[in-house]
């Protein structure tokens, strides 16, 4: 019986410590590490895309996104930003200004619409402290390469000096053409990186989507690398599909975001698959630790 009492005591102890030091570590933690489970690296900021989760309101997707680390919000407009202010959350990547996906500045008839709407929006997007405002170069409609290259330096050079002297990038994003967005013209980094070379300018730059990417191009790392000067904002996503960025899927999105960050990159990786699993909040969070290198 002796023995018993003892054995049990020592169990008692040695039970009663590893909770002391479990309690002692989360309440080291941040509310956002608490939420994990483990302490973030943090060498990745991450963002989530709005869209891909309409069915939570704006604040209740930030309420959560913040529990788990997530530093800011894609894709949303001035109506919005005040409640991701709210939340101490960012707007890395801004929109409202663009008219449509297929009509864009390939295409000079948009030129004076596109003029207008983005004039009005860049003095927005800096009084509010955020620096990118998506862009499209629209579909080719029949256009080479060479005369969309022109028609976009033509209208986004209208534009580079307000956003110079506003300190706003405008970010103009790689689409695929194969699946999802049909005879979109900017769906090859190279094409847009000869863009952003024709501009010469600090403050047009491009968003590689690496789900689309690996649909049209694939080499994402390599081309990663290559580009990466041109590059100022990333989005994810499982290939096929646009799912999960889990091991259902074709690409190793760990060795992806080592190689963004070896090129020395500040700026956001930004979530922006569509959740089949049931709990979706549970995938964003999965999302979360993979990309945390």
């Amino acid at each position: 019986m002796q023995k018993q009492n003892r054995r049990d005591a020592v169990k008692s102890m040695l039970t009663g410590a590893a909770a002391i030091t479990t309690s002692t570590m989360l309440s080291s933690f941040t509310g956002s590490e608490k939420e994990l489970g483990y302490k973030l690296q943090g060498n990745i900021r991450q963002s989530v895309c709005r869209w891909c989760f309409n069915d939570l309101s704006v604040d209740e997707l930030c309420k959560y996104a913040k529990s788990i680390g997530i530093k800011g919000i894609d894709l949303v407009g001035p109506k919005d930003w005040p409640t991701l202010q709210k939340y101490g959350l960012d707007s890395p990547m801004c929109n409202g200004a663009e008219i449509n996906l297929t009509d864009g500045f390939s295409h000079p008839e948009y030129h004076d619409q596109l003029i207008k709407n983005y004039s009005e929006m860049i003095p927005l997007v800096a009084k509010n402290g955020y620096t990118n405002l998506i862009c499209f170069s629209g579909s080719r409609k029949g256009l080479d390469d060479e005369t969309g290259w022109k028609n976009c330096v033509t209208g986004l050079k209208k534009l580079l000096p307000l956003a110079e002297k506003h300190k706003v990038v405008l970010v103009m994003e790689l689409l695929n053409s194969k699946i999802d967005h049909k005879d979109y013209q900017c769906d090859r980094t190279w094409w847009g990186a000869e863009l952003a070379k024709r501009l010469g300018s600090e403050n047009f730059k491009l968003l590689y989507d690496i789900y689309h990417m690996q649909i049209d191009e694939g080499d994402v790392i390599r081309n990663i690398n290559d580009y990466h000067q041109y590059i100022a904002h990333y989005h994810t996503a499982g290939v096929p599909g646009r799912h999960e960025i889990d091991d259902t899927q074709e690409l190793f999105y760990p060795a992806i975001m080592k190689a963004i960050l070896k090129t020395g990159f500040k700026g956001y990786v930004a979530q922006e698959f569509i959740p089949v699993q049931k709990d979706k909040l549970a995938s964003l969070k999965k999302a979360v630790q993979i990309c945390d290198i």
